[in-house]
């Protein structure tokens, strides 16, 4: 089985209520190229004051956005795609639901980070094979178009499940379509976009 390393990246924090989470993207090693999962955000917006971001951007900590072959948006809410622009000429792969309902729905995100000058979206229509050992699959519940990343690894799929559920108890207590998909793969680690750690099954 070919080696795939996950590697998680805080890129920021932000206010969920009185709790501050981090902001993390993560970084898929595939030996056919370098996947970023989700961009995090790179400037403030009066339209997330009240989250009180504070932002370390993938540029700013030094990390080679050119080194990347291809970007995946688990879903467009600004938090996750707020660097897309840094990839600007890279291949960026969401649900094309997704892409549909950010450009449409109001209020959803923060349409002008979706469309930024130069970024180039691959719709994505259900399951879809990335490179070998990493797929795409639609996980609805956060947001329609919400998709996970599953990496195949030895002891077990690794996902990156975007906000498909935001804290353990989610995963311990499944209650979305997206959530019961991701226990049904019995993945052996779970990396959410708001944690450090990732989730394992007791």
């Amino acid at each position: 089985m070919t080696r795939i390393a996950v590697t998680p990246v805080q890129v920021g924090s932000l206010l969920a209520g009185e709790e501050r989470l981090p902001i993390t993207v993560h970084v898929i090693e595939h030996p056919e190229g370098r996947i970023l999962v989700d961009t995090g955000m790179t400037s403030l917006h009066e339209a997330v004051a009240d989250m009180e971001p504070i932002l370390d951007p993938l540029d700013a900590q030094g990390f080679d956005v050119s080194s990347v072959a291809a970007v995946v948006n688990t879903h467009l809410h600004f938090d996750h795609c707020g660097g897309n622009h840094l990839f600007a000429g890279t291949p960026i792969h969401v649900q094309r639901r997704e892409l549909e309902d950010a450009r449409t729905l109001d209020p959803y995100t923060i349409r002008e980070w979706v469309d930024a000058p130069g970024v180039t979206y691959v719709p994505v229509d259900g399951e879809s094979e990335l490179l070998p050992g990493v797929r795409l699959v639609p996980a609805p519940g956060h947001t329609r178009g919400s998709q996970i990343v599953v990496v195949d690894a030895e002891g077990g799929p690794i996902v990156i499940a975007g906000d498909t559920a935001v804290w353990f108890g989610e995963l311990d207590d499944p209650a979305t379509e997206g959530q019961r998909l991701i226990r049904a793969l019995e993945p052996s680690e779970v990396w959410l976009a708001h944690s450090d750690e990732p989730w394992r099954p007791r």
